[in-house]
């Protein structure tokens, strides 16, 4: 679909348009694989998707590809602010941990005040986990016992643990143990700063939430987590728990999130639920809250609508239950001059015809 029939799409949306007929175009920086959020968003509006890889493939959902500068780089913030400018973005937001940190401290000193992004401390704390746990703990929220590699001793009673980076991700060097011996061996073979944290016995669940750019929880679904690969979730489906609506909606209003977050969680057999990760951005299971939605309230069109300068209303718990998701994987063949061929491997591309 090329950008002017994405644009004649977006202005047939109930709610998104706005009086003076101009869509504000919605910025998503480090796109890589997330070809799903990328489309997603490209139905409601002009999208613009930033990455340094000419190759990373949701680019090619997007309205406008740019490549920019490195995180680290100082000329990363400049490019985004450039792009801002160009192309009218009303709304920044990041589709990896990487770059939140750097957006929330922009946004603070007024250089990107359009991203949806948690405060810088609330950034940082979130990054780390176990700066994540000892913020959850100190505003009362469950978290299984955690520890630092110097005090093992404090973790003596609650093997089997799991030996985890302090900032990893797609579930990258995490090792079950035992016992205190398997810890101490982790500890010294991860080539990193690590933390030690109980094994929670018990299902699995996710809480995707969105709040507004206020920091007032819009919505918050969770699903369960029937089958994980690399950190994310590609089996599950959306339920109806309102203990686990009610801990991702204090989470995320404590934590003073702006835009997307998954809250992801345990409910163990002994010590109940216990949060163990929580990251301010979408998660990997992003179409799960796109299937669970009601009718115009998925959250690409609401934070379109946010772009916009729109004010959507709470509907905390509000969405249809039962949805399942099962995730899997195509790709992109592009031409010498790096542009999408339209060729595909199935013709057409997608499910057979019902019969």
């Amino acid at each position: 679909m090329d950008s002017v029939s994405r644009r004649q799409r977006s202005l047939m949306q109930p709610g998104i348009l706005p009086e003076s007929g101009h869509m504000k175009a919605v910025l998503l920086t480090g796109v890589g694989k997330r070809y799903d959020i990328v489309s997603a968003f490209a139905q409601h509006t002009t999208v613009v998707a930033a990455d340094p890889s000419p190759l990373a493939p949701a680019q090619y959902a997007a309205t406008v590809r740019s490549s920019v500068p490195l995180i680290r780089d100082p000329a990363y913030v400049p490019a985004l602010r450039a792009l801002c400018d160009e192309h009218d973005v009303g709304a920044i937001v990041p589709l990896t941990d990487l770059d939140i940190e750097t957006l929330a401290v922009a946004r603070e000193e007024g250089h990107l005040p359009e991203a949806l992004v948690p405060p810088s401390a609330s950034a940082s704390a979130t990054y780390d986990k176990h700066g994540t746990h000892l913020w959850l703990t100190a505003q009362g929220l469950p978290s299984p016992p955690t520890v630092l590699p110097d005090d093992l001793d404090a973790i003596a009673d609650h093997y089997p643990v799991m030996v985890k980076p302090v900032r990893g991700s797609g579930a990258r060097s995490i090792h079950p143990c035992r016992d205190r011996r398997d810890a101490e061996f982790f500890v010294d073979y991860v080539d990193e700063p690590v933390m030690i944290q109980k094994l929670m016995d018990g299902p699995e669940f996710s809480m995707d939430c969105l709040s507004d750019t206020e920091g007032r929880c819009l919505n918050v679904i969770p699903r369960t987590m029937l089958e994980s690969r690399g950190g994310e979730s590609i089996k599950g489906a959306a339920i109806a728990d309102p203990e686990l609506i009610e801990l991702g909606r204090r989470v995320v209003e404590a934590l003073g999130v702006r835009g997307p977050c998954t809250v992801q969680a345990f409910r163990d057999k002994d010590l109940g639920l216990g949060i163990t990760d929580v990251n301010t951005r979408f998660g990997g299971a992003f179409p799960a809250p796109m299937y669970a939605a009601l009718p115009g309230r998925t959250y690409p069109e609401l934070i379109v609508a946010m772009a916009n300068g729109e004010r959507p209303d709470p509907h905390v718990g509000e969405f249809v239950a039962g949805r399942h998701f099962t995730r899997y994987y195509w790709q992109l063949e592009l031409d010498e001059a790096m542009q999408p061929t339209g060729r595909d491997i199935v013709s057409p591309p997608g499910p057979p015809a019902p019969r």
